[in-house]
């Protein structure tokens, strides 16, 4: 597996998700960059669904058993940030799990870039790197 072009895919599928949701439904342009982000995303599982689907398996089974694995590009997020040395999420972002070890809480898993990982979000303030892609 190609990590550093998972990565650079990621951020594209990514930077599309992001100027798509500055537009508004009735933008002349809305259509179209809603079509080239389903085709960034049909690419996007056609060559990394596997890897990352394995392991989200990996993740839901050590944290979540519970909950059901979607596909990867259920987790992105619908808002980023762009940080200075990456991406950053708020809470409101990811799929709710069910985590054991933290009944009653909100948790959440989200797929971010630079580097690619899946972090869980445990609460507003508390969150954990739980796999990186090697």
């Amino acid at each position: 597996m190609d990590i550093s072009k998972l990565d650079k895919d990621l951020v594209a599928l990514i930077e599309k998700k992001i100027e798509l949701s500055k537009l508004d439904y009735s933008s002349e342009h809305y259509d179209d960059l809603e079509e080239e982000l389903h085709d960034l995303e049909d690419d996007f599982l056609e060559n990394y669904g596997d890897y990352l689907e394995d392991a989200l398996h990996e993740v839901h089974d050590e944290f979540c058993p519970d909950s059901d694995v979607l596909l990867p590009i259920a987790y992105l997020p619908k808002e980023i940030k762009k940080t200075a040395d990456g991406y950053d999420i708020d809470f409101k972002q990811g799929v709710y799990v069910e985590v054991d070890d933290y009944a009653g809480k909100e948790t959440k898993l989200v797929l971010l870039p630079k580097p690619t990982r899946i972090i869980l979000q445990i609460d507003a303030n508390s969150r954990d790197i739980v796999w990186t892609a090697k």
